[in-house]
């Protein structure tokens, strides 16, 4: 499970600034993403969406907090 995770800051950075809103309201439980800046962590399922929060496992990087205001997840259709 090779790379740390890290900060959310870093996670959050790369994208739209904090006024934006929930680029991924979307999402729901259940479903399949991608990171657009981590794609080595592989295809993780979203486990919550609480005001603009996603947790997504992803299978090469465990649990994983992201922005939903600053990140726009890439939903996958076909895992």
């Amino acid at each position: 499970m090779g790379h740390a995770i890290p900060p959310l800051s870093d996670l959050t950075s790369s994208r739209q600034g904090p006024d934006m809103t929930d680029l991924n309201a979307i999402l729901a439980p259940g479903m399949f993403v991608r990171h657009p800046d981590y794609p080595d962590w592989g295809t993780g399922q979203v486990q919550s969406s609480i005001a603009g929060k996603i947790t997504v496992n992803f299978p090469d990087q465990g649990k994983v907090v992201i922005d939903g205001t600053r990140i726009a997840l890439l939903v996958v259709f076909d895992p």
